[in-house]
């Protein structure tokens, strides 16, 4: 049977086991620490990788916009440059066409200009006043009828027609007791309708209607004696 004196050494054998097993050696503390130090290396290392990656992947942005922005700033120049040859070519074009406009009217013109022409040296050479009187008359129809058809330009008849200050212009004015409106009268100069506006109004004498007469058109003095 063991004394009280023996079982007090194994007690404290067994403690002194038991803090030796809990308390770390110092080789473990190294270790340990030496572990946690390459750790937080690997950590920063990644870190760095990753800003290193970050700022590379920038500058590639960066200077694909910057290569971006000089393309469109040359797109730019080259359209400002094409929109201004076009407004150049727009009024070198605007002004040949008011300068040759009316190239197809004039060469119209000419042709009937040999036509008299053509007449003068007939009357010079035949003395023929009536030949001629005939050949001015043939080339002023031709001439109307080349407008007319061509180009829209009618020759309209006014004598007979109730006067119309759109289409006429009053020279003079003849009272008249057989008229209830204004008449035209006399034509002093043809009018001209371009399709359908007139071009130019015709000149008329143009009758004034008045009361009383002798039946005959003319009007009676009828003042008071």
């Amino acid at each position: 049977m063991p004394n009280d004196g023996d079982t007090r050494d194994e007690d404290v054998v067994s403690n002194v086991d038991e803090t030796s097993q809990d308390k770390p050696t110092a080789d473990s503390e190294g270790m340990d620490m030496t572990g946690d130090v390459g750790a937080q290396q690997e950590d920063a290392g990644c870190l760095d990788g990753i800003v290193e990656g970050t700022d590379g992947d920038a500058e590639v942005q960066i200077a694909e916009l910057e290569l971006d922005v000089a393309n469109l700033s040359d797109q730019l120049l080259r359209k400002a440059a094409d929109f201004d040859n076009y407004r150049k070519r727009m009024l070198r074009e605007k002004e040949e066409f008011g300068a040759y406009a009316n190239r197809e009217l004039l060469l119209d013109i000419v042709t009937i200009i040999d036509d008299f022409e053509r007449a003068i040296r007939s009357a010079d050479e035949s003395e023929d006043f009536n030949a001629f009187h005939d050949g001015i008359v043939l080339i002023e129809k031709q001439f109307t009828s080349m407008l007319e058809r061509k180009w829209k330009l009618a020759r309209f008849e006014s004598v007979g027609e109730e006067f119309d200050p759109q289409k006429h212009e009053a020279m003079m004015t003849e009272e008249r007791t057989d008229h209830d409106q204004s008449m035209v009268l006399e034509d002093f100069q043809k009018g001209y309708m371009l399709h359908d506006r007139v071009l130019r109004p015709s000149k008329v004498k143009v009758s004034m209607p008045v009361e009383g007469g002798d039946g005959n058109g003319n009007s009676e003095n009828t003042s008071a004696e």
